[in-house]
């Protein structure tokens, strides 16, 4: 009886302790709590590693930066956004921010924890995107690394594989240390090939939009993008959202939340301008 009393008292410390919410309250409305239990550290580490990885395959395929142009409107988008985002939280400006595009003709682009970026140049091509409509995609990927949703789902996936204790344990013994030795492929795992739930998409859509804005982006371009993203192959969608579903409440919402944050996106271009 006494184990089982100690055991449950463990536990609920462990859920406790693990609960936190990581981005500051802002005009998106996002202040959910969220089950942390693996340090950043260890998360970045494994994301970290998992994008050089594919950097060294892109190099060797001959398919990264290869359009300079392409490149430096990226480049150039991704800066503004991630200039803003002291607003969600103090210590994101001193992420080793990196941005890269890959030749690749799928409709795709994602943001590491930590914030390693990477656009697909069929996002571009495409659909013809705008800057708007590209500051609303990389928007939403840094959205994610900000609330550390990557990090969230890699301790939900840990908990449902080894359980609470053995987790537990593995943080007593240092589990930087343990993790880090699994290097890229255990990131990529989990990174890649964990889908994000609905309740993560609707905090990057509305992150995203207001980071947007913020920067000097029209919020609007965020539903002309989903209706173009739409319209490529709707029996096949492209991966962007096989991942990341594009729905008529999700384009409801974005028009909605719009309205909020254009007053961000008006201060924004009369002081700075686009």
């Amino acid at each position: 009886m006494k184990i089982i009393s100690l055991i449950f008292l463990m536990t609920s410390v462990i859920l406790v302790t693990g609960c936190a919410t990581t981005t500051n309250s802002s005009l998106s409305g996002v202040d959910r709590s969220q089950f942390l239990m693996l340090p950043a550290s260890s998360v970045v580490t494994m994301s970290g590693q998992a994008y050089n990885e594919t950097l060294e395959k892109a190099k060797t395929a001959k398919t990264l930066n290869t359009d300079p142009a392409m490149l430096k409107r990226i480049t150039t988008i991704s800066n503004k956004l991630i200039a803003q985002v002291g607003i969600f939280r103090a210590d994101a400006p001193q992420w080793a921010w990196e941005v890269n595009v890959e030749k690749n003709e799928q409709l795709n682009a994602y943001c590491m924890p930590g914030g390693k970026i990477m656009v697909y140049s069929g996002l571009v091509e495409k659909i013809d995107a705008t800057d708007d409509e590209l500051a609303a995609v990389i928007g939403h990927e840094i959205a994610h690394a900000l609330r550390e949703h990557g990090r969230e789902q890699m301790s939900q996936a840990y908990v449902q594989q080894y359980g609470i204790q053995a987790l537990a344990t593995l943080a007593g013994d240092g589990v930087t240390g343990v993790l880090a030795t699994q290097g890229a492929q255990l990131g990529s795992q989990l990174f890649f090939a964990l889908p994000n739930s609905r309740e993560h998409e609707r905090e990057a859509d509305r992150i995203g939009l207001e980071l947007a804005a913020r920067a000097g982006y029209n919020p609007n371009a965020a539903v002309t993008l989903w209706q173009k993203m739409t319209t490529q192959n709707p029996a096949s969608p492209p991966e962007f959202l096989s991942t990341h579903p594009a729905s008529q409440n999700r384009i409801s919402d974005l028009q909605a939340l719009a309205p909020k944050v254009m007053p961000l996106y008006d201060a924004a271009i009369t002081s700075h301008g686009k």
